[in-house]
């Protein structure tokens, strides 16, 4: 082999060498960039909860007018479960809508002659389901979850004979004294709610012992830290519901069946 076959096969082995390298190098580049993608997938909390966070529907979300602190991606990710939690895809009924319709009218009419905001009336939904007839291994009973001290404490009659617990127009009426009651002891209505929930005296500690006194960034049990999510949500479903996966005429659709009413839109 002569001077000049060596030469050019030592140049094109250098080209091969330096094109080797320059791929090695950009395969690496875009190796990292993949691994930089995979950890801002769509499909990561974070990324999941921004647009609705950020968006006019979100911010809207409250309870009995207190809104959600936004920024906190914890209280952010949390409400957004439990509206998944309630969505049709998850719940797929609309059982929800019927007692609704039949029910909520009416509480609503009598927490409004007691000044407490609608919100309120979302409670034996959570409660009870709206059936008179549930009582917990603790002995509440009732649409609206009293114990029996609690019920004669605002006017109730609870003994062997007569139960007024079942009786939604009385038990509303008793409720809405004692909603009053928490709401004058905390001051604020979110509060109320947690505290017919956990009770006031129990709030009362939490909340001293905490130094806090904001429900949402406050420490619960699992029930309790989940109860006004859970009202938020059955109100979004109730109100909202084809931006849940359901529809409003569906849900009517659904109680009208339900009833038994035969004047149905075949075409809905």
């Amino acid at each position: 082999m002569n001077k000049k076959q060596v030469l050019s096969f030592s140049v094109v082995f250098a080209l091969l060498v330096t094109a080797k390298m320059l791929d090695f190098e950009t395969k690496q580049d875009l190796k990292g960039s993949v691994i930089v993608e995979d950890s801002t997938d769509a499909a990561s909390p974070q990324n999941r909860i921004n647009p609705l966070a950020n968006s006019p529907y979100f911010t809207s979300l409250h309870f009995a007018y207190e809104y959600l602190p936004l920024g906190d991606v914890q209280i952010e990710q949390k409400m957004m479960s439990f509206l998944e939690d309630y969505s049709y895809q998850r719940v797929r009924s609309y059982h929800i809508h019927d007692k609704a319709i039949k029910s909520l009218p009416k509480v609503a009419e009598i927490l409004e002659s007691y000044g407490i905001p609608q919100d309120f009336k979302y409670i034996p939904l959570i409660e009870s389901g709206f059936s008179k007839n549930t009582t917990s291994h603790k002995g509440a009973s009732g649409y609206w979850q009293f114990m029996p001290a609690t019920a004669t404490a605002y006017g109730l009659v609870v003994n062997d004979e007569v139960d007024e617990r079942q009786d939604l127009v009385k038990s509303t009426h008793a409720a809405a004294r004692y909603i009053l009651s928490l709401y004058e002891e905390f001051g604020n209505w979110t509060l109320a709610a947690a505290a017919y929930n956990v009770g006031s005296g129990s709030l009362r500690n939490t909340i001293e012992k905490q130094g806090e006194e904001n429900y949402y960034k406050l420490k619960f049990n699992r029930e309790t830290a989940a109860y006004v999510y859970r009202l938020i949500s059955m109100k979004e479903i109730l109100e909202h519901p084809d931006r849940h996966g359901y529809t409003q005429e569906k849900a009517l659709v659904a109680s009208m069946v339900h009833r038994g009413e035969s004047n149905i839109n075949k075409s809905i």
